[in-house]
């Protein structure tokens, strides 16, 4: 087996026949860690952004942050009982975009592709930065290398996503359980040891006053609005992932809608209760986080330095404190599952990427599944798009989050004013008095999602537009216009070779063939009589002198074989090859413009990649400037080389052997 060949195998797998689809259709327990990680996750950054935020006005600010969440929770439950409806009334994999193209049009479409495009590679940087983050706190030895860690991570995460969804989502899917019952654990304890054994629980940081922002020190009237709503922004992370599920519809085993919607309602209950149970606990031991650089902390009125932790790192610290194991669980499946809350994107991504490319959006090699019946292609864009973005921010969570958000809510936005069309333009033909109840109360659950997430998807653009969010925005505008630049290209090209009315062709006057020579030897004499074999109406060979001594040789060689082709010599007084034989062909052309030319160039045939270096670059070159000639054919006549009969004789043994019908590896 070739090396590259054995790599492969060894890092995908082996491959998958079509036939197998089926085998790598997931079920619930499976699809909900694979979907759904991302929405689980948020729990581990999201509460952390709302105290963050609420920091830069000091203790003053941490009123607010159960009203916060609990709004962040409603949000999510009705966006939920949204999605519940389009992955009934959409189960084609196409989810937002689809609902968006049918009901608003192809630009709605497009744009909802590029928000979500450009979401997911944020879901994916977002993600891994957070997971290194918090790893710095087992794993010192990361500062200052974060981005360089996070890049890792994330090609990690791409080797295994290109073993195929099946294989990948049943590795994911017990570090995913793990950190629900870590978290759902940390929770119960922490606020069984608080209510029922009335112990006195107190985070490290609790012992601290915190010094606000002079910006928003008197959190009163607009500073105070601009505030909570920056601060619901960023704690509206925890919606994202939500709109993977609506994309992963067919990977889901049937019935497909009825698992999907089963599948939200799962997500939903347990992201809400334990993004709520973090807060609660949060405060009731005295938890802060602060925004390092605009609010500070203080001890005794005095500004102190401390070591910046996690809102769940100093929770598992102080829940388990006299259980030293527990921490370390929560604290490694909290690193864990930031890292595995990428998977959802690198669903998501490769899916609709393949739906654009079907469409003619994107380039068409996404389109096509690998040899692990995954979208190979995109998921491959995807890992080179976040690594690029995590080594330019350094993997900082504060800076990415900024950037986040934004594309999810174009996405839930315009998907459910798409709803809203679809179930009117339904309500129309519709006649049967159930079913009409049914769409009617499916249009009042998307118009609540429509009223929720276009209200949160202005605060979050008018609050986060200053801090990054405007780099978010164009490069949505920038994905847009390729998607329709890619698209313009399409079509072009189809009309262009399209056949029209009556359109049969023409036959040239004459063929005329044309063979490269450079020296007399097999390969040019292959070359020879392969273009006599074609019958061509005239036959020339043609070299260029760019050594006198060389060609006079040359010339000799070709009479004393006697071969019945007249050769015609080139001259090149600046010593080129590739220059005159072209504009020689160009003249042939000129000459008669009915004619075809036929090139014939002789190339070898190496059996190793820096054999191909050694060989055929003017062929190459020459070969690439012809196909911008029009009426100029240009044939390749191979000669193998004994490095390329070893070689094949390699991939031959390599072959599977059919034993009844099916390939069995030997």
């Amino acid at each position: 087996m070739k090396l590259i060949d054995a790599g492969k195998r060894l890092l995908v797998g082996r491959k998958l026949e079509s036939t197998q689809l089926g085998e790598t259709l997931l079920p619930k327990r499976i699809a909900l860690p694979v979907f759904a990680s991302d929405a689980l996750s948020s729990v581990a950054y999201a509460p952390d952004e709302i105290l963050i935020t609420l920091s830069l006005a000091g203790l003053a600010g941490y009123a607010w942050d159960w009203k916060i969440a609990l709004l962040v929770a409603l949000v999510m439950l009705v966006v939920i009982a949204s999605y519940r409806q389009n992955v009934h009334a959409y189960p084609s994999g196409g989810g937002d975009y689809e609902v968006a193209t049918t009901n608003l049009g192809p630009h709605a479409g497009l744009s909802v592709a590029s928000a979500l495009l450009v979401d997911y590679v944020l879901t994916v940087a977002v993600s891994v930065s957070s997971g290194i983050q918090n790893a710095k706190a087992v794993l010192p030895f990361l500062d200052g290398h974060e981005g360089t860690a996070a890049a890792v991570v994330i090609l990690l995460l791409m080797a295994l996503n290109l073993r195929g969804i099946r294989e990948s989502g049943t590795m994911f899917a017990i570090p995913t359980y793990c950190f629900m019952v870590a978290m759902l654990g940390m929770i119960g304890v922490g606020l069984f040891r608080i209510l029922v054994l009335d112990e006195d629980l107190r985070v490290h940081s609790a012992q601290y006053g915190i010094e606000p922002d002079p910006e928003f020190a008197g959190f009163t009237g607009l500073a105070m609005v601009l505030l909570l709503a920056r601060a619901f922004s960023s704690g509206s992370a925890a919606l994202t992932g939500i709109e993977a599920i609506s994309n992963g519809v067919p990977s889901f085993r049937k019935p497909k809608s009825r698992n999907a919607a089963t599948t939200l309602a799962l997500l939903g209950a347990t992201s809400i209760t334990m993004m709520l149970g973090v807060i609660w606990l949060a405060k009731l031991t005295g938890l802060k986080v602060v925004d390092l650089g605009n609010s500070h902390y203080t001890l005794d009125g005095e500004r102190v330095e401390v070591v910046e932790r996690t809102a769940i790192g100093q929770l598992a610290e102080t829940v388990f404190s006299a259980f030293p194991p527990g921490f370390y669980f929560v604290v490694a499946a909290t690193m864990v599952i930031l890292f595995l809350a990428a998977n959802t994107a690198f669903n998501g991504f490769p899916v609709l990427g393949s739906i654009l490319a079907r469409d003619g959006y994107l380039p068409r090699q996404l389109h096509t599944r690998g040899d692990r019946l995954a979208f190979s292609n995109g998921i491959v864009v995807l890992a080179v798009a976040a690594a690029v973005l995590v080594l330019v921010f350094r993997a900082e969570v504060t800076a990415l989050i900024q950037l986040y958000v934004v594309g999810v809510f174009v996405s839930f936005t315009i998907s459910q004013f798409g709803m809203l069309r679809h179930w009117t333009r339904h309500l129309a033909t519709e006649q049967d008095p159930a079913e009409r109840r049914r769409m009617r109360h499916s249009r009042v659950v998307n118009a609540i999602g429509l009223t929720m997430t276009g209200t949160v998807l202005v605060i979050v653009v008018v609050s986060k537009f200053t801090q990054g969010a405007y780099l978010a925005i164009l490069a949505m505008v920038v994905v847009f216009l390729l998607m329709k630049g890619i698209r313009r290209h399409y079509d072009s090209v189809a009309e262009e070779i399209a056949l029209e009315p009556g359109d049969t062709g023409e036959l040239p006057s004459r063929v005329r063939a044309v063979v490269l020579v450079s020296q007399v030897h097999k390969a040019t004499l292959r070359a020879v009589y392969f273009a006599k074999a074609a019958a061509p109406s005239t036959l020339e060979a043609v070299t260029v002198a760019v050594e006198p001594e060389r060609t006079e040789r040359l010339m000799a060689a070709w009479d004393e074989l006697g071969i019945d082709v007249p050769l015609k010599v080139v001259a090149s007084p600046y010593r080129e090859v590739t220059t005159p034989l072209l504009d020689y062909i160009k003249a042939i052309r000129t000459e008669s413009p009915r004619d075809v030319v036929c090139v014939y160039v002789p190339e070898y045939v190496v059996g190793h990649w820096w054999g191909q270096l050694l060989h055929n670059q003017s062929a190459l070159r020459l070969k690439a400037l012809l196909l911008f000639t029009p009426g100029v054919m240009v044939t390749s006549v191979p000669y193998q080389l004994r490095s390329s009969a070893r070689a094949r004789d390699r991939h031959k043994n390599d072959r599977p052997v059919r034993r009844g019908g099916s390939p069995v590896a030997r």
